[in-house]
C-alpha cells in the first residue's frame, strides 16, 4: 500500500488498505413469543454499565515498555479465520507476544480467535469499523463512531478483556481521535518499520524491507487480514529467529 506521512506524525495510506465488509451475519432470536408483556420485560432490563477505564498519554507510542534492544510486533487488520491463526501459530513457536490490531466487524464475526489472541498473551488495539484511510478528514462524530463502536465489538468478542491500543487506518491520525482513543483507555499506536506485506512482494522483498528498517525504531507492522497473507506468516518465519539472533528481544508499546 502506497504511504505517505501525515499531519499527525503517521503514515497515511493514499490508497484503501483494505476493503472490509460491514455486513456481519446474525440471527435474531424472539423469546416469549405471543406473550403481551415481552417488550416491557425487556424494556425494564438494566442496561450494562460502561467498563471504567484510566485515561492514557494521547501521544502516537512508539517506544517499547521493554528496556534495551527491543522491538514490538504489531499485526493488523484481522482476525482473519485463515491467516491469524497461523501468525500465532509463528509467534507461539518463538515465544514472541505482539499487538493485533482488529476491524472491529472481523473481530465480532470471529470471537473464538479474538479469545484465542488474548489467550495467548497478546495484546487487542482498535483498528476501527471500516478501516477508512481518509478518517482524518472527516467529521469528529464520524471518528467518534469508526473508534468507539469498534472497541466494543473487539472487548464484546474477547469477553471484556480490554483494547490497549488505538491504531488510525494508514496513520490518519488527528488530534481528536488521540485524545478520544486516550480518554477511552486505549494509547495511540505508530510504527517505525512497515513490513509493506500488503503491497503483494516476495517473501524475500518482505525479509529485506524489514531488515533494512529496522534502525527506524522499534515497532513493526505486519497484516494478518485484508487478503491472502501467506507471505508474511513466511516471513516471520524468517524473522523473529533473525531478530533474536541480532539481539533483540521483544515487549510491548508503552502505555
Amino acid at each position: 500500500m502506497a504511504r505517505g506521512i501525515g499531519k499527525e506524525g503517521g503514515i497515511i495510506g493514499v490508497t484503501a488498505a483494505a476493503v472490509v465488509s460491514l455486513a456481519v451475519a446474525g440471527t435474531l432470536i424472539f423469546s416469549g413469543a405471543g406473550s403481551d408483556s415481552s417488550a416491557a420485560d425487556n424494556a425494564q432490563q438494566p442496561k450494562k454499565a460502561p467498563r471504567a477505564v484510566a485515561p492514557v498519554d494521547p501521544s502516537i507510542v512508539h517506544a517499547s515498555d521493554r528496556p534495551g534492544r527491543s522491538l514490538n510486533i504489531t499485526i493488523d487488520d484481522g482476525p482473519d479465520p485463515v491467516w491469524t491463526p497461523r501468525a500465532l501459530d509463528v509467534l507461539k513457536e518463538q515465544n514472541v507476544k505482539a499487538v493485533f490490531c482488529m476491524v472491529g466487524p472481523q473481530a465480532k464475526a470471529h470471537p473464538d480467535l479474538v479469545k484465542r489472541v488474548v489467550a495467548a498473551g497478546h495484546k487487542l488495539c482498535d483498528h476501527t469499523i471500516t478501516h477508512n484511510t481518509g478518517m482524518a478528514s472527516e467529521s469528529e462524530s464520524y471518528q467518534k463512531k469508526e473508534i468507539l463502536d469498534a472497541q466494543r465489538m473487539i472487548e464484546d468478542a474477547a469477553g471484556g478483556t480490554q483494547v490497549e491500543y488505538y491504531r488510525a487506518p494508514g496513520g490518519a491520525f488527528t488530534p481528536y481521535s488521540r485524545k478520544l482513543a486516550a480518554d477511552h483507555g486505549m494509547r495511540p499506536l505508530g510504527w517505525n518499520v512497515d513490513s509493506k506485506d500488503f503491497e503483494g512482494g516476495s517473501v524475500e522483498s518482505i525479509d529485506a524491507t524489514v531488515r533494512n528498517e529496522l534502525p527506524n525504531g522499534p515497532t513493526v507492522l505486519f497484516h494478518d487480514g485484508g487478503g491472502d497473507r501467506s507471505r508474511t506468516v513466511e516471513a516471520l518465519k524468517r524473522l523473529l529467529p533473525w531478530m533474536k539472533q541480532q539481539g533483540y528481544g521483544f515487549g510491548f508499546p508503552k502505555r
